[in-house]
């Protein structure tokens, strides 16, 4: 296949020092034509941001209606566009958008959905709504008129409350004609609560003590208002979700079914079904466990992995050493991309990463340190238990850092967005796990084959990470398909990965908690897998060295990995190209 001009000028001059490369790219184009589609993307980033902004509420029918107008104005605009006559490019950028575009009414009408069957919950939602309107239409409040609809609102809360309340008729459930409530119904209704919640506080805000009229009519129906939403927000999750105020345990996830599935793949590229997506994750985990029983006997367990992990979790520094530790890890990491010329790291990327040590709250639903930016690092605090500092200790171990920690940093995560911003930084509303998280879990593969995890021990940290990514699939698909609970998650990477219970409950609570979409912890696994093929068409063929493959990833920043090939390769490429790339061979159980 052919390398585009592009990137094939990209390989030779990233052989340059780490603070040149590419810098004479621009000047190596000029004779060819302008790129038009950057514009159209950073015009539509400006004008989103800027509807984003103004209709913030995100529960509103307001905003749902001005957003998805927006968004099919603009594919109307694209679809005025000549395709043919674009660069190659162009091309790429156009296909983005649309993408983008078409996924984002995909998720307006799922949103719908979800917000249509909390409606009963939310007896308060419309007024709120109303005096936010009202907010960002700038219009003058009417101080009594807005005190008597706080005040109505609190009786329809208590009226809700009244109504909702599981009856009990002699200590048994009730057996009256109200339908139960769905958990996972109440749970949404709980988050959309707190948001609304927050922006009335803002309204309120927004008004009081600049104006007096205001203060004197509305002061006292706004406490009472707050005050009733704080108690019904206690309400939902004690008595309609059922997690009582000390519980950290319980889990309540929304699992989407296979047809929602089914559209989130097509939206991200990935031409596989749930069902394929298990079964390549399930070849993959074998491989881990293959290489987990050589590391095992090598440590002297022989076929009793779980006692090499075992073995493992115990090598951790002692509490006020990890940050330290972590830092010598860190650099390591970034010395190995740079001893092997594996990928281009300027100087002043590693002069710029920082440090942060992770609040205990993040630590519920992160229990391993994350990186971007700023690495933040996940261990005990003294407000911790004697269990729960020991977990954290233990599930932060050295082998299990030295395995991710480049991940996080250098050439992962920091790397990216440092990179990010000063190559096509137009492309940031693309971002994707599946680059972004894909990308890092690459890395891990990659280092792996290139010797870095050298001891057994550190094998074992290696392969934990990637059977990790493995049962992320498998147990994410399993719920969302409707077969597997929360519980039931948590089990299973207690006993395929190995992991601490609490980290473990902390990984299921993150997957399912809505701060994430439902691929998002395939991303890691599928992304990665898509690199490595990608990395075997370029640079197993001889067609482009490590460096160039990884710089050219980088310069051409965030977009889905399909999208990236066909840049990469100077694919064919037309207006309704749809996702055909079978990364992983066509039958998932022999890639």
């Amino acid at each position: 296949m052919q390398i585009s001009k592009r990137i094939s000028l990209s390989a030779g001059l990233c052989l340059l020092s780490a603070g040149l490369a590419h810098a004479a790219g621009p000047a190596a184009k000029s004779a060819a034509p302008e790129p038009q589609m950057p514009e159209f993307i950073q015009q539509y980033t400006a004008d989103f941001q800027g509807l984003n902004g103004t209709y913030n509420v995100l529960i509103s029918p307001t905003r749902r209606e001005r957003l998805e107008k927006f968004d099919r104005d603009q594919l109307a605009a694209l679809a005025a566009i000549n395709f043919d006559a674009l660069s190659q490019e162009d091309k790429v950028d156009y296909l983005l958008l649309k993408y983008h575009l078409t996924g984002n009414l995909h998720q307006m009408e799922i949103r719908k959905k979800q917000i249509d069957a909390m409606q009963p919950l939310l007896p308060f939602a419309g007024t709120i709504m109303q005096l936010l309107d009202a907010k960002r239409l700038m219009e003058t409040p009417d101080p009594e008129k807005d005190a008597a609809a706080l005040t109505q609102m609190v009786k329809d809360i208590k009226a809700a409350r009244e109504k909702l309340a599981p009856k009990d008729h002699g200590g048994s459930a009730a057996a009256d004609s109200k339908p139960a409530i769905d958990p996972v119904v109440a749970n949404q209704a709980l988050i959309a609560t707190q948001q609304l919640s927050r922006q009335l506080e803002n309204w309120f805000n927004q008004y009081n003590g600049y104006d007096p009229l205001f203060t004197w009519w509305v002061d006292q129906p706004y406490k009472d208002a707050k005050k009733e939403l704080d108690a019904y927000q206690d309400f939902l999750k004690e008595k309609l979700i059922g997690i009582a105020p000390d519980d950290k345990t319980t889990i309540i996830g929304n699992p989407v079914g296979r047809d929602a599935l089914m559209a989130e793949l097509s939206d991200n590229m990935i031409p596989y079904t749930p069902e394929e997506l298990i079964a390549i994750a399930q070849t993959e985990y074998d491989w881990c466990m293959r290489e987990m029983l050589k590391a095992s006997h090598e440590m002297g367990f022989g076929d009793d992995w779980h006692a090499a992990v075992e073995k493992v979790k115990e090598m951790h520094v002692p509490p006020g050493e990890q940050p330290a530790l972590i830092r010598k890890l860190v650099i390591e990491g970034s010395d190995f991309a740079k001893d092997h010329q594996l990928v281009t790291v300027p100087p002043l990327a590693d002069e710029t990463w920082r440090m942060i040590m992770m609040t205990p709250e993040r630590q519920l639903v992160n229990p391993f340190f994350t990186g971007g930016d700023e690495i933040s690092v996940s261990y005990p605090t003294d407000t911790m238990t004697f269990d729960q500092r020991e977990m954290s200790m233990r599930g932060n171990n050295i082998p299990f850092a030295h395995a991710t920690a480049f991940h996080e940093m250098i050439p992962g995560h920091f790397l990216q967005f440092y990179m990010a911003a000063r190559y096509h930084p137009y492309r940031r509303i693309f971002e994707t796990p599946f680059w972004v998280e894909g990308n890092a879990f690459w890395w891990e593969m990659l280092y792996w084959d290139k010797g870095f995890d050298q001891t057994p021990e550190e094998r074992v940290g290696a392969l934990v990470w990637r059977m990790h990514r493995s049962a992320r699939v498998i147990f994410t698909m399993n719920f969302h398909l409707g077969k597997w609970t929360p519980q039931q998650c948590v089990q299973f990477l207690i006993d395929n990965v190995g992991f601490e219970r609490d980290n473990a409950t902390a990984e299921v609570r993150r997957s399912f908690d809505g701060s994430v979409g439902p691929l998002y912890q395939c991303a890691y696994l599928l992304g990665a897998l898509q690199f490595r093929a990608l990395h075997t068409e370029l640079v197993g063929s001889g067609k482009m060295t490590d460096r160039e493959f990884h710089d050219a990833i980088l310069h051409e920043s965030f977009m889905p990995i399909e999208l990236l090939r066909a840049d990469l390769e100077n694919g064919k490429l037309t207006p309704d190209f749809q996702t055909s790339w079978k990364f992983y061979g066509d039958h998932p159980t022999h890639p």
